[in-house]
């Protein structure tokens, strides 16, 4: 069984559901992530409710390419957990490439299959298209790059894999969290 998370429609910007693009929910006082090579204003890409917390992503694409934003050690992203209530809106800095254009919802839906992204192995499910999946094991396409907790020093746990929500180089997208330490990583292949 995979939990594919499928294009559920366009939603408000600030609705507390898992989601791409739209504005980040965080607790008071946290400021916009920056990019630790630029040190612009990173894109917000995802907000990923999972009942008690959220993990919020980020991604530079100040100068696409040249920070390595593929990377979960180099700066270039972030990832967040953040306990899900009360989350406020944050207000996207003037400066930089901060949004992405479009806000989906995205819908958990359970499906009779192994895992999530062999190449056609989905198609659109009920007419929504895929937009990647939600816990289970990562489809890595080059190799298991599985980040390590920096606080605890455990591998840390799968989350999601988007594929089609920002610009992955072609490929995906994987976020992990570490649930004793309440953090969370974020990387890309193609």
């Amino acid at each position: 069984m995979t939990t594919l998370l499928l294009h559920g429609g366009a939603t408000d910007p600030t609705a507390p559901v898992s989601r791409a693009g739209g504005l980040p929910l965080a607790p008071e006082g946290f400021g916009w992530p920056r990019c630790a090579e630029c040190a612009g204003a990173m894109q917000f890409i995802a907000h990923l409710d999972r009942g008690t917390d959220v993990v919020a992503v980020f991604m530079c694409q100040n100068e696409p390419g040249l920070c390595e934003e593929w990377d979960a050690a180099a700066g270039g992203n972030r990832a967040y957990v953040f306990p899900a209530e009360e989350l406020t809106p944050l207000a996207a800095p003037a400066e930089g490439e901060t949004l992405l254009d479009k806000v989906a919802v995205l819908t958990a839906r359970p499906v009779e299959a192994e895992t999530y992204g062999k190449e056609d192995t989905f198609g659109p499910v009920d007419g929504m298209a895929v937009l990647g999946q939600l816990g289970g094991e990562p489809y890595w396409l080059q190799w298991d790059e599985t980040p390590d907790c920096g606080g605890c020093g455990k591998e840390m746990g799968f989350v999601a894999q988007l594929d089609q929500v920002a610009n992955f180089g072609g490929g995906y997208a994987y976020a992990f969290a570490c649930d004793a330490c309440a953090e969370a990583a974020f990387l890309w292949q193609c």
